[in-house]
């Protein structure tokens, strides 16, 4: 099933600055990033998918609609978090969420349970009736979580949703956009300008610079093996190091991990790995292979 499709799409600001050009992209269900630098043309591409902007050429679609003219039609089935400060302050998030309900069409009881259940989900129920204005950052971004959740959607389109939060909030909020994805059954479309982030919870990845399509794929096929073992032991790390190279292993250091190179006889480096933690009685935390990481992947693109 193809939620979003896009042919040729084109979108030229002013008719000097280009935002996308000639973007063809196709994306299915699950968790999918959306990544590039900032000026990209991520929000771009997002506010078109949602028939807030008409493009310049090419065509688009999203669950089987033209979001040009059944602008309406795709909104009442996509749910949106904005990048910005969006909120009023005044309101508590239960009001504002309640608000957001009865525009996408519930009735009020409705959208008054539809919106306690949407903050219990994001985790403000305890929080919902305070103003929104002495919410912290995190609480913020919540609540525009919340408001894009409330009329049920078949698709979330949530744009940079860890902008300001610090290292436990980007953690809390990734985990709960991936419980959305796993427990809700919703298809999500993170947008976002950091790899590392998105790479932990999607299923596919569509990166674009300067408005055109750099790749896109699942992200299994993009973290490939490499002829490298990860091994990590609780203590001795120095001394295990030290073993291995002696054997002819001589391994590097990337913080707690040993990378030790597989040569051209890979069973062999197993078992010398494993006869050196078990001739030096370490606790064996980790030993595999090594994936290439998405943003590695990426990185060598650019240098090529």
């Amino acid at each position: 099933m193809t939620l979003i499709a896009t042919q040729s799409l084109t979108k030229v600001y002013g008719g000097r600055v280009t935002a996308l050009s000639d973007l063809t992209l196709s994306v299915g269900p699950g968790i999918v990033g959306l990544v590039g630098a900032n000026g990209a043309g991520k929000s771009t591409l997002i506010k078109l998918l949602l028939g807030l902007l008409a493009p310049t050429s090419g065509s688009l679609s999203v669950l089987g609609m033209d979001p040009t003219t059944q602008a309406v039609d795709v909104r009442a089935r996509v749910g949106y978090m904005p990048e910005n400060d969006c909120l009023p302050p005044e309101l508590s998030a239960a009001e504002f969420v309640t608000h957001l309900g009865r525009i996408s069409g519930l009735p009020r009881t409705a959208a008054r349970e539809r919106a306690s259940e949407a903050l219990r989900h994001v985790g403000l129920y305890e929080e919902r009736y305070r103003q929104i204005g002495g919410y912290s950052t995190g609480m913020k971004q919540r609540v525009k979580l919340a408001q894009a959740l409330v009329h049920d959607p078949d698709l979330l389109l949530l744009d940079e949703p860890t902008n300001g939060l610090d290292p436990a909030g980007r953690d809390a909020m990734l985990n709960l956009i991936a419980r959305i994805g796993a427990e809700f059954g919703i298809s999500v479309v993170v947008c976002s300008h950091l790899l590392g982030e998105v790479e932990r919870i999607c299923t596919s990845l569509i990166a674009i610079d300067g408005g055109r399509l750099l790749r896109s794929a699942e992200i299994s096929t993009m973290t490939t093996s490499t002829d490298v073992l990860a091994v990590e032991v609780s203590e001795g790390t120095d001394e295990l190091g030290h073993r291995l190279a002696a054997a002819g292993l001589p391994p590097t250091r990337e913080g707690r991990l040993l990378l030790v190179p597989l040569g051209e006889a890979p069973d062999t480096a197993y078992d010398t790995i494993l006869a050196a933690v078990a001739d030096l009685d370490l606790p064996l935390h980790r030993l595999e292979q090594r994936r290439h990481r998405v943003a590695e992947l990426f990185a060598a693109r650019e240098d090529a």
